[in-house]
């Protein structure tokens, strides 16, 4: 965690073995695209999305069919599964003994004996909810009331709830307050989280496409998370769900809040590299995909910054000529050709990550 953002302390929900809040880390999750009735290819792409780095998976449940094949989807599953509910109050009911946690959306739920009835089967079930307001779905109330969603609108959207949750003494639930535009997101998100103490689920919603919801996403999620308000996260893009996960851990690791794979530190190129700096990173992170332990790589194209970039770095190559200077926890190593470059440092990357290995085994073996 990083030492420079002073989290707010908020309550801990258990969406299955994922602590949320409470300064827990912070969890990536992404949803499902695929057809919730399709079961075996629903399965396959949670698999996937849990070896990208996935903590917590949102499947789709929008009828009773979809229920049904929820029930199936929950037992191939490894992670946490949140079914996501919208407008019958009755397939919450229909999951609730299966789900992880359970998504509704105020806007479009309905009346408070509904709500009450979602809240009685979460408890049964010992199982979270999570709230979810989004500007795009606003009570119609609160649309004449505002004329257009901002963030006060979501506010009152979710004490409106909260209300109805504190009357049940329900307080296993996250919140999430999620508009398409950044100022409204961070501002409805900086309101509640003065007025409530439970996890908050950060997101910028239907951010676009992956490169304008990246940067969408960076900047309204990096803004919040760099205040400490936020405990979970999902990156909406209008793309593979694989990158919304990619995307979520490129944020946090930015912020120095959790890392996982390697870390890549590249200077942008320019006419005093030695080598190909944009060929070589965009080959290696291919390469290094299947990695997950935390390991930190600098590629610097010349020696002006590469020596001391190298030397912070677990592995570091500084370009030279005629050949490229390699470091390794600090100190030169040896030289490299250009001709060789990629395979070299991803042998010695894996070299390295075998060796922590074997010193955190030995490690725990002394203790």
């Amino acid at each position: 965690m990083s030492n420079w953002i002073k989290r707010k302390n908020t309550k801990v929900v258990n969406v299955g073995n994922v602590p949320v809040g409470g300064g827990n880390p912070i969890s990536i999750q992404s949803m499902t695209n695929t057809d919730t009735k399709d079961v075996v290819s629903t399965i396959k792409q949670i698999k996937n999305l849990e070896l990208a780095g996935a903590d917590i998976v949102r499947v789709s449940v929008p009828g009773f069919e979809e229920a049904q094949a929820f029930k199936e989807i929950k037992k191939g599953a490894d992670i946490p599964l949140v079914a996501d509910i919208h407008f019958d109050y009755k397939i919450a009911l229909e999951v609730a003994d299966t789900a992880d946690c359970l998504r509704i959306n105020p806007g479009n739920i309905g009346k408070e004996n509904r709500v009450k009835e979602v809240i009685n089967s979460a408890i049964d079930n010992n199982i979270p909810i999570r709230v979810g307001v989004n500007a795009g779905s606003l009570e119609k109330d609160l649309q004449k009331k505002y004329g257009e969603p901002n963030a006060d609108a979501l506010v009152e959207s979710a004490l409106r709830h909260v209300e109805i949750l504190d009357k049940f003494n329900f307080e296993n639930y996250k919140m999430s307050l999620k508009a398409s535009n950044i100022e409204m997101t961070v501002d409805a998100y900086r309101k509640i989280s003065t007025l409530i103490n439970q996890p908050l689920h950060l997101g910028i919603t239907e951010a676009g496409s992956f490169r304008a919801g990246t940067v969408k996403s960076s900047i309204g999620v990096g803004m919040l998370l760099s205040e400490g308000i936020g405990d979970t996260i999902r990156i909406s893009l209008a793309s593979d769900p694989i990158d919304e996960i990619k995307i979520g851990w490129d944020i946090l690791k930015s912020l120095n809040i959790r890392s996982r794979g390697v870390k890549i530190i590249a200077c942008p190129s320019c006419s005093r590299q030695n080598f190909n700096v944009i060929e070589v990173v965009n080959e290696l992170e291919q390469r290094l995909e299947d990695i997950s332990d935390d390991i930190e790589v600098a590629i610097i194209g010349c020696y002006v910054n590469g020596p001391g970039e190298s030397k912070a770095a677990n592995i570091g190559l500084t370009g030279a000529s005629p050949n490229n200077l390699l470091y390794i926890d600090g100190a030169p190593n040896k030289k490299i050709a250009n001709e060789n470059l990629v395979d070299e440092l991803e042998e010695q990357i894996r070299v390295k990550i075998s060796k922590n290995k074997i010193e955190s085994e030995k490690i725990i073996l002394r203790s």
